[in-house]
Protein backbone atom coordinates (compact mmCIF):
# COMPACT_ATOMS: atom_id res chain seq x y z
CA UNK A 1 0.00 0.00 0.00
CA UNK A 2 2.93 2.44 1.28
CA UNK A 3 4.84 1.39 -2.57
CA UNK A 4 1.79 2.50 -4.42
CA UNK A 5 1.00 5.69 -2.77
CA UNK A 6 4.46 6.56 -3.33
CA UNK A 7 4.33 5.35 -7.17
CA UNK A 8 1.75 8.05 -7.28
CA UNK A 9 3.00 10.42 -5.46
CA UNK A 10 6.11 10.13 -7.30
CA UNK A 11 4.39 10.37 -10.53
CA UNK A 12 2.57 13.82 -9.43
CA UNK A 13 5.81 14.79 -8.40
CA UNK A 14 7.67 14.25 -12.01
CA UNK A 15 4.80 14.90 -14.09
CA UNK A 16 4.30 18.47 -15.94
CA UNK A 17 1.14 19.83 -14.45
CA UNK A 18 -1.51 21.47 -16.18
CA UNK A 19 -1.32 25.07 -14.23
CA UNK A 20 2.66 25.88 -14.59
CA UNK A 21 1.85 28.00 -11.56
CA UNK A 22 1.90 24.54 -9.64
CA UNK A 23 5.32 24.17 -10.70
CA UNK A 24 6.89 27.31 -9.93
CA UNK A 25 5.01 27.22 -6.17
CA UNK A 26 6.46 24.12 -5.88
CA UNK A 27 9.90 24.84 -6.57
CA UNK A 28 9.36 28.25 -4.53
CA UNK A 29 7.88 26.05 -1.55
CA UNK A 30 11.31 23.88 -2.21
CA UNK A 31 13.74 27.06 -2.35
CA UNK A 32 12.24 28.24 1.14
CA UNK A 33 12.77 25.23 3.00
CA UNK A 34 16.35 24.79 1.77
CA UNK A 35 17.38 28.19 2.32
CA UNK A 36 16.67 28.21 6.33
CA UNK A 37 18.48 24.28 6.19
CA UNK A 38 21.82 25.65 4.47
CA UNK A 39 21.35 28.63 7.52
CA UNK A 40 21.20 26.42 10.09
CA UNK A 41 24.32 24.10 8.60
CA UNK A 42 26.50 27.27 8.22
CA UNK A 43 25.91 28.60 11.29
CA UNK A 44 26.14 25.50 13.44
CA UNK A 45 29.28 24.69 11.64
CA UNK A 46 30.30 28.56 12.36
CA UNK A 47 29.33 28.15 16.44
CA UNK A 48 31.51 24.42 16.66
CA UNK A 49 34.84 25.97 15.04
CA UNK A 50 34.50 29.21 17.45
CA UNK A 51 33.85 26.72 20.45
CA UNK A 52 36.36 24.61 19.50
CA UNK A 53 39.19 27.03 19.29
CA UNK A 54 37.98 28.64 22.54
CA UNK A 55 38.08 25.22 24.14
CA UNK A 56 41.95 24.65 22.49
CA UNK A 57 42.57 28.78 24.12
CA UNK A 58 41.99 27.07 27.51
CA UNK A 59 43.54 24.13 27.20
CA UNK A 60 46.76 25.60 26.66
CA UNK A 61 46.49 27.00 29.60
CA UNK A 62 44.03 25.56 32.04
CA UNK A 63 45.71 22.20 33.47
CA UNK A 64 43.64 19.25 32.64
CA UNK A 65 42.90 18.89 36.25
CA UNK A 66 43.13 21.44 39.19
CA UNK A 67 43.21 20.56 43.07
CA UNK A 68 42.47 23.57 45.61
CA UNK A 69 41.78 23.38 49.55
CA UNK A 70 37.88 22.63 50.21
CA UNK A 71 38.38 25.54 52.63
CA UNK A 72 40.14 28.50 52.48
CA UNK A 73 42.80 29.87 49.89
CA UNK A 74 45.75 28.14 50.35
CA UNK A 75 47.13 25.02 51.88
CA UNK A 76 50.17 23.34 52.97
CA UNK A 77 52.88 22.32 50.34
CA UNK A 78 54.29 19.90 53.03
CA UNK A 79 50.72 18.40 53.59
CA UNK A 80 49.86 18.02 50.10
CA UNK A 81 50.61 13.97 49.09
CA UNK A 82 52.01 15.14 45.86
CA UNK A 83 53.95 11.67 45.31
CA UNK A 84 51.24 9.78 46.59
CA UNK A 85 48.72 11.07 44.04
CA UNK A 86 51.49 10.81 40.80
CA UNK A 87 51.14 6.62 41.64
CA UNK A 88 47.38 7.03 40.82
CA UNK A 89 46.18 5.87 37.77
CA UNK A 90 46.07 8.59 35.27
CA UNK A 91 47.62 11.08 36.42
CA UNK A 92 50.82 12.06 34.18
CA UNK A 93 52.44 14.98 36.35
CA UNK A 94 51.80 17.83 38.94
CA UNK A 95 52.74 20.99 39.45
CA UNK A 96 52.38 23.19 42.58
CA UNK A 97 51.15 27.00 42.14
CA UNK A 98 50.42 29.99 44.47
CA UNK A 99 48.72 32.92 42.72
CA UNK A 100 46.98 36.23 44.07
CA UNK A 101 46.63 39.71 42.71
CA UNK A 102 49.72 42.18 42.89
CA UNK A 103 50.22 45.92 41.77
CA UNK A 104 52.98 45.77 39.15
CA UNK A 105 54.97 48.97 38.35
CA UNK A 106 57.47 49.23 35.20
CA UNK A 107 59.63 52.40 34.10
CA UNK A 108 56.68 54.44 35.98
CA UNK A 109 53.73 52.85 35.05
CA UNK A 110 51.55 50.89 37.02
CA UNK A 111 48.97 48.07 36.75
CA UNK A 112 46.61 45.12 38.46
CA UNK A 113 47.36 41.89 37.46
CA UNK A 114 47.52 37.83 39.19
CA UNK A 115 51.09 36.96 39.84
CA UNK A 116 50.98 33.27 39.63
CA UNK A 117 53.69 31.18 41.10
CA UNK A 118 54.74 27.95 39.41
CA UNK A 119 57.32 25.07 40.11
CA UNK A 120 59.98 24.04 38.15
CA UNK A 121 57.72 21.62 36.32
CA UNK A 122 54.40 23.79 35.75
CA UNK A 123 56.23 23.78 32.01
CA UNK A 124 55.51 20.21 31.95
CA UNK A 125 51.88 19.72 33.13
CA UNK A 126 51.05 23.44 31.32
CA UNK A 127 51.87 24.00 27.38
CA UNK A 128 52.94 27.18 28.10
CA UNK A 129 56.36 27.40 26.26
CA UNK A 130 54.53 27.41 23.04
CA UNK A 131 51.96 30.59 23.98
CA UNK A 132 55.53 32.51 24.25
CA UNK A 133 55.32 34.89 21.74
CA UNK A 134 58.46 37.06 22.41
CA UNK A 135 61.39 36.35 24.79
CA UNK A 136 61.61 32.71 26.72
CA UNK A 137 60.24 30.75 29.16
CA UNK A 138 62.90 30.88 32.05
CA UNK A 139 61.65 32.21 35.75
CA UNK A 140 65.21 32.10 37.08
CA UNK A 141 68.51 33.24 35.40
CA UNK A 142 71.26 31.81 37.95
CA UNK A 143 69.74 33.18 41.38
CA UNK A 144 67.84 36.39 40.01
CA UNK A 145 64.13 35.98 39.79
CA UNK A 146 62.36 36.41 36.19
CA UNK A 147 58.90 36.56 34.95
CA UNK A 148 56.72 35.63 32.24
CA UNK A 149 54.11 38.22 31.24
CA UNK A 150 51.15 38.25 29.80
CA UNK A 151 50.67 40.08 26.76
CA UNK A 152 48.28 42.54 27.63
CA UNK A 153 49.73 42.82 31.12
CA UNK A 154 52.97 43.90 29.33
CA UNK A 155 51.26 46.08 26.96
CA UNK A 156 49.35 48.14 29.77
CA UNK A 157 52.88 48.60 31.50
CA UNK A 158 54.81 48.83 28.11
CA UNK A 159 56.87 45.97 29.24
CA UNK A 160 59.90 44.55 26.98
CA UNK A 161 62.60 41.91 26.83
CA UNK A 162 65.36 43.64 25.62
CA UNK A 163 65.46 46.52 28.21
CA UNK A 164 66.67 45.12 31.44
CA UNK A 165 64.84 46.44 34.42
CA UNK A 166 62.61 44.97 36.79
CA UNK A 167 59.36 44.35 37.79
CA UNK A 168 58.20 45.84 41.03
CA UNK A 169 55.36 43.90 42.24
CA UNK A 170 53.63 45.25 45.51
CA UNK A 171 51.43 43.20 47.80
CA UNK A 172 49.50 44.29 51.53
CA UNK A 173 51.42 42.90 54.03
CA UNK A 174 48.92 40.73 56.45
CA UNK A 175 48.40 41.91 59.65
CA UNK A 176 49.07 45.57 61.25
CA UNK A 177 49.08 48.72 59.37
CA UNK A 178 51.00 51.66 60.14
CA UNK A 179 49.74 55.09 58.58
CA UNK A 180 52.76 56.81 59.79
CA UNK A 181 54.81 54.78 57.21
CA UNK A 182 52.73 53.79 54.46
CA UNK A 183 55.34 52.36 52.49
CA UNK A 184 56.10 49.56 55.01
CA UNK A 185 52.46 48.50 54.80
CA UNK A 186 53.65 46.98 51.57
CA UNK A 187 55.62 43.96 50.56
CA UNK A 188 58.47 44.71 47.71
CA UNK A 189 59.77 42.22 45.64
CA UNK A 190 61.30 42.27 41.82
CA UNK A 191 61.88 40.47 38.84
CA UNK A 192 62.78 40.82 35.59
CA UNK A 193 60.95 40.07 32.32
CA UNK A 194 62.19 36.98 30.33
CA UNK A 195 59.41 36.56 28.35
CA UNK A 196 56.05 37.48 27.00
CA UNK A 197 52.85 35.12 26.12
CA UNK A 198 49.93 35.64 24.05
CA UNK A 199 46.71 33.71 24.42
CA UNK A 200 43.36 35.36 24.51
CA UNK A 201 42.81 38.89 25.59
CA UNK A 202 41.21 38.15 29.45
CA UNK A 203 44.33 35.43 29.75
CA UNK A 204 47.22 37.33 28.59
CA UNK A 205 45.64 40.71 30.22
CA UNK A 206 45.57 39.63 33.66
CA UNK A 207 48.91 36.94 34.44
CA UNK A 208 52.23 37.20 35.06
CA UNK A 209 54.06 34.08 35.83
CA UNK A 210 56.83 34.02 38.35
CA UNK A 211 58.56 31.01 40.39
CA UNK A 212 56.69 29.43 43.00
CA UNK A 213 59.46 30.51 46.17
CA UNK A 214 59.49 34.22 44.45
CA UNK A 215 54.99 34.66 45.22
CA UNK A 216 55.37 32.20 48.14
CA UNK A 217 57.41 35.31 49.86
CA UNK A 218 55.52 37.70 47.99
CA UNK A 219 53.04 36.95 49.50
CA UNK A 220 54.42 35.85 52.70
CA UNK A 221 52.87 32.23 52.09
CA UNK A 222 56.13 29.97 52.92
CA UNK A 223 55.38 26.80 52.52
CA UNK A 224 51.90 26.77 50.76
CA UNK A 225 50.34 26.82 47.43
CA UNK A 226 46.99 27.42 46.07
CA UNK A 227 46.18 24.96 44.05
CA UNK A 228 47.92 21.95 42.06
CA UNK A 229 47.52 21.37 38.14
CA UNK A 230 47.64 17.87 37.10
CA UNK A 231 48.57 16.29 33.50
CA UNK A 232 46.50 13.08 32.84
CA UNK A 233 47.38 10.63 30.82
CA UNK A 234 46.90 10.90 27.07
CA UNK A 235 43.60 8.90 26.45
CA UNK A 236 42.33 8.74 30.05
CA UNK A 237 39.24 10.34 30.94
CA UNK A 238 39.39 13.32 33.22
CA UNK A 239 36.04 12.50 34.91
CA UNK A 240 37.75 9.48 35.89
CA UNK A 241 40.97 10.12 37.04
CA UNK A 242 39.22 13.38 38.79
CA UNK A 243 37.05 11.03 40.85
CA UNK A 244 40.34 8.27 41.46
CA UNK A 245 41.78 11.47 42.64
CA UNK A 246 38.94 12.67 45.07
CA UNK A 247 39.12 8.92 46.53
CA UNK A 248 42.76 9.85 47.55
CA UNK A 249 43.28 12.96 48.19
CA UNK A 250 39.78 12.92 50.41
CA UNK A 251 37.44 15.70 51.43
CA UNK A 252 40.04 18.25 51.86
CA UNK A 253 40.56 19.33 48.53
CA UNK A 254 38.11 20.39 45.44
CA UNK A 255 39.37 18.58 42.09
CA UNK A 256 38.11 19.90 38.88
CA UNK A 257 38.29 19.18 35.86
CA UNK A 258 38.76 21.75 32.76
CA UNK A 259 34.84 21.46 31.95
CA UNK A 260 34.56 22.30 35.76
CA UNK A 261 36.78 24.99 36.12
CA UNK A 262 34.73 27.02 33.41
CA UNK A 263 31.00 25.27 33.63
CA UNK A 264 29.35 28.51 33.47
CA UNK A 265 31.42 29.28 30.27
CA UNK A 266 30.81 25.98 28.71
CA UNK A 267 27.23 26.25 29.50
CA UNK A 268 26.49 29.56 28.15
CA UNK A 269 28.08 28.11 24.82
CA UNK A 270 25.84 25.52 25.03
CA UNK A 271 22.92 27.83 25.93
CA UNK A 272 23.86 29.95 22.95
CA UNK A 273 24.27 27.06 20.16
CA UNK A 274 21.01 25.53 20.63
CA UNK A 275 19.41 29.33 21.13
CA UNK A 276 20.63 30.00 17.34
CA UNK A 277 19.44 26.66 16.69
CA UNK A 278 16.03 27.10 17.79
CA UNK A 279 16.09 30.73 16.10
CA UNK A 280 16.16 29.01 12.51
CA UNK A 281 13.91 26.49 13.53
CA UNK A 282 11.54 28.53 13.84
CA UNK A 283 12.58 30.28 10.53
CA UNK A 284 12.58 27.01 8.94
CA UNK A 285 8.83 26.37 10.38
CA UNK A 286 7.54 29.56 8.56
CA UNK A 287 9.26 28.55 5.73
CA UNK A 288 7.80 25.50 5.52
CA UNK A 289 4.36 26.75 5.30
CA UNK A 290 5.00 27.98 1.88
CA UNK A 291 3.89 24.01 1.04
CA UNK A 292 1.04 24.43 2.17
CA UNK A 293 0.10 26.21 -1.05
CA UNK A 294 1.56 23.91 -3.52
CA UNK A 295 -0.37 21.39 -1.51
CA UNK A 296 -3.65 23.04 -1.96
CA UNK A 297 -3.45 23.82 -5.62
CA UNK A 298 -2.28 20.06 -6.22
CA UNK A 299 -4.93 18.44 -4.79
CA UNK A 300 -7.15 20.83 -6.59
CA UNK A 301 -6.03 19.64 -9.96
CA UNK A 302 -5.90 16.34 -9.34
CA UNK A 303 -9.67 16.16 -8.31
CA UNK A 304 -10.61 13.41 -11.12
CA UNK A 305 -7.60 11.27 -10.42
CA UNK A 306 -8.91 11.19 -6.45
CA UNK A 307 -12.54 10.06 -8.03
CA UNK A 308 -11.24 7.56 -9.89
CA UNK A 309 -9.15 6.11 -6.94
CA UNK A 310 -12.08 6.18 -4.75
CA UNK A 311 -14.46 4.70 -7.12
CA UNK A 312 -11.71 1.80 -7.69
CA UNK A 313 -11.85 1.06 -3.82
CA UNK A 314 -9.29 3.53 -2.65
CA UNK A 315 -9.97 4.68 0.77
CA UNK A 316 -9.36 8.61 2.22
CA UNK A 317 -6.53 7.48 4.03
CA UNK A 318 -4.60 5.96 0.82
CA UNK A 319 -5.58 9.11 -0.89
CA UNK A 320 -4.01 11.46 2.08
CA UNK A 321 -1.03 9.03 2.34
CA UNK A 322 -0.49 10.12 -1.46
CA UNK A 323 -0.66 14.07 -1.34
CA UNK A 324 1.41 13.68 2.17
CA UNK A 325 4.16 12.01 0.45
CA UNK A 326 3.61 14.38 -2.57
CA UNK A 327 4.55 16.98 0.46
CA UNK A 328 7.25 15.48 1.65
CA UNK A 329 8.90 14.70 -1.51
CA UNK A 330 8.76 18.95 -2.06
CA UNK A 331 10.16 19.50 1.34
CA UNK A 332 12.89 16.50 1.02
CA UNK A 333 14.00 18.56 -2.46
CA UNK A 334 14.80 21.81 -0.40
CA UNK A 335 16.59 19.75 2.30
CA UNK A 336 18.63 17.99 0.53
CA UNK A 337 19.81 21.11 -1.45
CA UNK A 338 19.74 22.88 1.60
CA UNK A 339 22.21 20.35 3.24
CA UNK A 340 24.40 20.19 0.14
CA UNK A 341 24.77 24.15 -0.36
CA UNK A 342 25.58 24.15 3.51
CA UNK A 343 28.09 21.97 3.70
CA UNK A 344 29.86 23.00 -0.08
CA UNK A 345 30.14 26.63 2.21
CA UNK A 346 31.47 25.13 5.05
CA UNK A 347 34.04 22.99 2.83
CA UNK A 348 34.62 26.26 1.29
CA UNK A 349 35.55 27.99 4.16
CA UNK A 350 37.22 25.44 6.02
CA UNK A 351 39.62 25.08 2.76
CA UNK A 352 40.16 28.42 1.52
CA UNK A 353 38.89 30.79 4.16
CA UNK A 354 37.47 33.16 2.36
CA UNK A 355 35.21 34.82 4.70
CA UNK A 356 38.11 36.49 7.21
CA UNK A 357 37.90 38.23 10.58
CA UNK A 358 38.87 41.77 10.02
CA UNK A 359 40.93 41.72 13.61
CA UNK A 360 44.70 42.15 12.93
CA UNK A 361 44.90 40.61 17.01
CA UNK A 362 42.62 37.73 16.85
CA UNK A 363 44.04 34.06 16.80
CA UNK A 364 42.63 33.18 13.23
CA UNK A 365 42.36 34.73 10.13
CA UNK A 366 39.60 33.45 8.90
CA UNK A 367 35.95 32.50 10.54
CA UNK A 368 36.62 28.60 12.08
CA UNK A 369 34.48 25.92 10.84
CA UNK A 370 33.90 22.96 12.32
CA UNK A 371 30.68 20.22 11.03
CA UNK A 372 29.62 17.85 13.34
CA UNK A 373 27.35 14.91 12.42
CA UNK A 374 25.42 15.01 15.16
CA UNK A 375 24.36 18.63 14.19
CA UNK A 376 22.76 17.30 11.08
CA UNK A 377 21.31 14.45 12.06
CA UNK A 378 19.62 16.58 14.39
CA UNK A 379 18.70 19.02 11.39
CA UNK A 380 17.14 16.19 9.47
CA UNK A 381 15.12 14.53 12.13
CA UNK A 382 13.48 18.47 13.10
CA UNK A 383 12.89 19.54 9.21
CA UNK A 384 11.62 16.16 8.74
CA UNK A 385 9.13 16.37 11.85
CA UNK A 386 8.58 20.13 10.87
CA UNK A 387 7.41 19.19 7.20
CA UNK A 388 5.37 16.21 7.60
CA UNK A 389 3.15 17.62 10.81
CA UNK A 390 2.87 20.53 8.09
CA UNK A 391 2.00 18.49 5.16
CA UNK A 392 -0.24 16.14 6.96
CA UNK A 393 -2.50 18.87 8.74
CA UNK A 394 -2.97 20.74 5.36
CA UNK A 395 -3.73 17.26 3.72
CA UNK A 396 -6.40 16.27 6.15
CA UNK A 397 -8.05 19.47 6.07
CA UNK A 398 -8.43 19.56 2.55
CA UNK A 399 -9.27 15.68 2.36
CA UNK A 400 -12.01 14.90 4.95
CA UNK A 401 -12.36 11.71 6.13
CA UNK A 402 -16.27 11.68 5.45
CA UNK A 403 -16.44 12.23 2.11
CA UNK A 404 -14.41 13.39 -0.89
CA UNK A 405 -15.73 16.80 -1.90
CA UNK A 406 -12.88 18.32 -3.77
Amino acid sequence: MRRLQLLFARRYFFSRKSHSVINFISGVSAFAVGVPVAAMVILLSVFNGFEGLVKSMFRDFDPDIVITAAEGKVFSEKDFDKSGLLQTNGVDGVSLMLEDQALLEYRGRQSVATVRGVDSIYDQVVPIKKMVVDGEYALKFGDMMQALVGQGVAYNLGVRTVLYDPIRMYVPRRGSFSTLLPIDAYRTKEAFPAGIFALDAETDGKYVIVPLDFAQSLFDYGGRISSAAVRITPGMDADKVADAIREHLGDDYRVLTRFQQKASFYRIMAYEKWGIFFIILMVLVIASFSIIGSLVMLILEKRADTRTIINMGGSVNFVRGIFVREGMMVSLLGAVGGLVVGLLVCWVQIVFGLVTIPADTFLVDAYPVDVQPLDLLAIVVCFTAVSYIITKFTVDRMIPRSAIRI
